[in-house]
């Protein structure tokens, strides 16, 4: 993501490169991986000190202000060395969350520690194994003192290390629009957090909920959720995605690309072959096609003007390619391409999970259509 920038912008952009290649670069994630570990306390810690994590909180809450393209910038700087935080859970989902529903209170409470890495924050989500907005079956029952909630959330990320959940559910004799966050202690009676194992190496669990009892208080804004709100919120969610993809793509290509100006064979260099060329050509192309999607989306997201259809144009477009560059980037290096001591693994089995966060390319088609009136 780049075309125009602002000074500001510009200058984030070179000290989120430079901090996640010195003090997260891809032999760290291996390290983690071997020792299957998925959170690193320190690194998180200078994040937050960085003022990454506050990129969308505004200054009165001790956060930057800088906005989403500020922390997209960000996103796709740690993407780009596949770095292991939970600056996305946290700092994006976890500040738009109490931007758009929290009550005064609740924003002065908690928007400074989520800005300063001070807190790390989970959203409980999705309840099957692909993504479905409208179907949350996760009930909140309301008591005297709060309310009970009752259900299953699956594939969590960050949910073993997060001091707080983000947990949506349904409220009990609601409409089938009735949804609310509320923001649940992992640690509380009643709710369960299971790892689970992924193909990514990252934090991922299973939580589940029962009789998991809340105060009032707990309840983000204090009541159901206004379902235009929440579906923007999740276009926040799926445009830092995007920025995730746009950094393993173009970590991938310039893998790929310098490997092709220096391999020999046959007493050749491999980028002279003309089939080679072609295929990196073609690359390059979908590549900045996909940037000028993810450029849409923003200046959609800023003007509010078909904010649904442009960013799941760009989520379908960036994860088709995604898929495209991660696969050539193994073809393309032949045999030292397969092997574990390659980086190329580590980032086409990260790309396989961030294809299908938060909608596929399938679901975003079929969103885009909708919102097209087809």
């Amino acid at each position: 993501m780049t075309l125009s920038l602002t000074e500001d912008q510009a200058l984030l952009k070179d000290v989120a490169d430079g901090f996640f290649a010195d003090k997260a670069p891809v032999n760290a994630m291996r390290a983690m991986r071997d020792s299957q570990s998925t959170f690193e306390p320190a690194l998180w810690a200078e994040i937050g000190a960085m003022g990454f994590a506050g990129a969308l909180i505004d200054e009165a809450y001790g956060g930057s202000g800088m906005g989403m393209r500020a922390m997209g910038l960000a996103l796709e700087a740690q993407a780009r060395t596949l770095g292991t935080s939970p600056l996305f859970q946290t700092g994006l989902i976890g500040a738009i969350a109490f931007d758009f529903f929290a009550t005064p209170d609740q924003k002065a409470q908690y928007l400074h520690l989520i800005g300063s890495g001070q807190l790390r924050l989970a959203l409980a989500f999705d309840e099957g194994a692909h993504h479905a907005p409208s179907q949350i079956a996760t009930r909140a029952v309301k008591t005297a003192s709060g309310w009970q909630i009752e259900g299953k959330k699956r594939f969590v990320q960050g949910g073993n290390h997060a001091d707080l959940l983000l947990v949506c559910a349904r409220i009990d004799e609601g409409s089938a629009q009735d949804l609310a966050l509320f923001l649940v202690d992992p640690k509380a009676k009643g709710v369960a957090v299971t790892p689970r194992e992924s193909v990514d190496s990252r934090d991922w669990a299973d939580i589940s909920f029962t009789v998991a009892e809340v105060m009032d208080a707990a309840c983000l804004g204090g009541g159901v959720l206004d379902p235009a709100k929440l579906d923007l919120m999740l276009d926040y969610c799926r445009l830092g995605i995007c920025c995730e993809m746009l950094g393993l793509i173009s970590a991938c290509f310039d893998m790929t690309h310098e490997y092709l100006k220096t391999r020999t064979q046959f007493g050749q260099l491999i980028g002279s072959f003309q089939a080679l060329q072609h295929r990196a050509a073609a690359m390059l192309v979908e590549i900045e096609l996909t940037k000028s999607c993810v450029v849409g989306a923003f200046e959609a997201l800023e003007t509010g003007k078909d904010v649904g259809q442009a960013v799941s144009l760009a989520k379908a477009r960036t994860g088709e390619t995604l898929q495209l560059v991660s696969n050539e980037t193994i073809q393309l290096h032949g045999g030292i391409g397969m092997t574990d001591a390659h980086d190329s693994g580590l980032y086409i089995k990260r790309a396989r999970v961030l294809e299908a966060q938060f909608g596929s390319s399938a679901f975003h088609r079929d969103r885009w259509a909708k919102l097209e009136g087809y």
